[in-house]
């Protein structure tokens, strides 16, 4: 519902309404310090509906949006490849952007957008409302608590069963990958920001397509991701979104010393070497409330930067980029790949992106 406008609010426009850009209005309408002036979409009356509910502006044209305000906040929930331009047009007019993940099509758009705003002295987020979510908060503070000693393999399994995709999805021009960069770029996320940067990934995927020409042609339904950490500790990412592949189903494990970890069935279980339950967390994830968290931190980081330092910034999210710019480069070579060589060749310092 539509706030009035108060002294510590920050003008701030939606590009994009499709589902996960409506949910991103709503969670930004929650947030005191966000105050919606304008939305987008080129659906022109998704776009006049929308702004007529929210008593704001609206447009079927992002370059308008962008001409026609002055904002301090832009929130791009509509794919890249219709908004690039426009995005860095409001980064040129000095707006602080949010992008819901992932960060870009490819590591060399990403590092771009980090470029340019930086070069601006802007705020670039990247939306991972995972970091916010109970049970990743659960396992962060059990490992930086060092209950899972000398873990050797993280194994994770996502399967993201049936769900309707737009068709630009399957278009690898268009989306820049498939399952990986827009299924699983929240679990790379999390693998990346508590076990750090991995030293090799190498990766298979596939699709649906029947012959293998036209695999060419279509983004991959199904991939199997390894990561190799230090020379004692590997990690396996497998997932899927094909049709009739079942229901949703998602699974993190971390086998360490005497101690078992295992995130899935909305609960956090540590279990022994014998494999006896020595402590279980429940918890209830809203992804609404995770998502109104992450926009107060980067609301509060345009604010006062000094003071809050934004939890998901660009150039942090360069390292996932990295990891999966990694995944597809291993799928067609064959070799494994080095995530600090992908950090390299953009002119990055790989060392300063591993720690940041």
């Amino acid at each position: 519902m539509p706030k009035r406008m108060g002294q510590s609010q920050l003008k701030t426009a939606v590009l994009g309404l499709n589902e996960r850009g409506r949910h991103l209005l709503e969670a930004a309408g929650a947030v005191d310090g966000l105050e919606i002036q304008a939305v987008a979409d080129k659906d022109q009356n998704l776009a006049e509906q929308t702004g007529e509910a929210w008593q704001c502006a609206f447009y079927d044209d992002y370059r308008q949006l962008i001409i026609q305000h002055q904002l301090d906040c832009l929130l791009v929930a509509a794919p890249m490849h219709s908004c690039d331009e426009y995005v860095r047009m409001a980064m040129k007019k000095k707006f602080n952007v949010l992008k819901l993940s992932p960060a870009a099509r490819d590591f060399e758009e990403a590092a771009e957008l980090v470029r340019l705003a930086e070069e601006q002295e802007i705020q670039f987020a990247v939306a991972n409302p995972s970091r916010f979510a109970p049970c990743f908060r659960a396992l962060r503070r059990v490992l930086e608590e060092g209950k899972v000693r000398q873990p050797f393999i993280l194994t994770v399994f996502r399967n993201i069963g049936q769900s309707e995709r737009p068709g630009w999805q399957a278009d690898p021009k268009l989306a820049g990958g498939g399952v990986l960069l827009h299924d699983c770029y929240d679990i790379v996320d999390q693998a990346v920001l508590n076990f750090g940067v991995p030293q090799q990934v190498y990766s298979l995927s596939t699709n649906q397509a029947q012959d293998k020409q036209q695999r060419l042609y279509l983004t991959e339904d199904t991939a199997i991701v390894t990561m190799k950490f230090s020379e004692t500790f590997i990690g396996n990412l497998i997932a899927s979104r094909r049709p009739g592949a079942g229901p949703r189903e998602e699974r993190l494990m971390l086998y360490g010393k005497n101690t078992v970890l295992t995130v899935g069935d909305a609960k956090l279980t540590l279990r022994d070497g014998l494999g006896q339950v020595s402590e279980q967390i429940e918890y209830g994830d809203d992804a609404s409330a995770c998502m109104s968290e992450l926009l107060k931190d980067f609301a509060a980081s345009v604010l006062s930067p000094d003071k809050n330092k934004l939890t998901s910034g660009g150039r942090e999210n360069l390292k996932n980029m990295a990891v999966v710019e990694s995944a597809y480069l291993s799928a067609r070579t064959g070799f494994p790949e080095e995530p600090a060589r992908i950090l390299q060749m953009a002119s990055l310092d790989a060392g300063e992106a591993a720690t940041v």
